[in-house]
C-alpha cells in the first residue's frame, strides 16, 4: 500500500508591489488587472492621498496614493508608474473596485507558511495597514484593503 501524502498545501499566490517608501503584499486575487498610469480626473475638497478618479471598463474608481495615505512618503506619478485596480472587498456593488499608483510592475511572489513571518515590531503600524511582514527576507507591509474602502469613501462622501 503506498503511503498518502497528508500535507496540505498552504503556498499562495501574491504579489508584491511597490510603492514610494515601501512594499506592498496581496494575495493574487485581489488585482483585477493592471494599468499604465493617466493622470486621473481630480476631486475638489479630497485629501492628497486621493488622487483623483480613473475611467476603467464603465467604472469611475478613486485612484489613491497609499504611500501618502499610510505616511510612508510623497507619492507621484513618474515615468514607468503604473495603477493596480483591485478588487474591493467591502461589498457595496457601487464601488467593487479602487486603484492605487504604484512604482513599476507588481512582482509575483509564492506565499509559503514557513517564508511568510510576522514582523517581531508591529508598532506604529500606519493608517491603512493590517501587519507588517517579512516573506523571505522582504518586509512588506499587508494592507487592511477594508479599512483602506472606509478610508476612500470617508474621503469621497467628504469631497462630495
Amino acid at each position: 500500500m503506498s503511503e498518502q501524502n497528508t500535507t496540505v498545501q498552504s503556498d499562495i499566490r501574491g504579489v508584491l508591489i511597490q510603492v514610494s517608501g515601501a512594499r506592498l503584499l496581496l494575495p493574487n486575487a485581489t488585482i483585477a488587472e493592471v494599468l499604465s498610469y493617466a493622470p486621473p480626473e481630480p476631486i475638489a475638497e479630497a485629501p492628497h492621498w486621493l488622487l483623483g478618479r480613473l475611467r476603467w471598463r464603465g467604472w469611475q474608481l478613486p485612484l489613491i496614493a497609499f504611500a501618502e495615505m499610510a505616511g510612508f512618503a510623497n507619492e507621484n506619478a513618474a515615468l514607468g508608474s503604473k495603477v493596480i485596480v483591485l478588487k474591493a472587498l467591502g461589498g457595496d456593488p457601487r464601488a467593487p473596485y479602487f486603484a492605487i499608483l504604484t512604482q513599476g510592475f507588481p512582482r509575483l511572489v509564492t506565499v509559503s507558511q514557513d517564508g511568510l513571518q510576522l514582523d517581531a515590531n508591529q508598532e506604529g503600524i500606519p493608517q491603512g495597514v493590517h501587519a507588517r511582514v517579512v516573506l523571505n527576507e522582504d518586509v512588506a507591509y499587508v494592507p487592511d484593503l477594508v479599512a483602506v474602502e472606509a478610508l476612500i469613501g470617508g474621503a469621497l462622501a467628504q469631497a462630495a
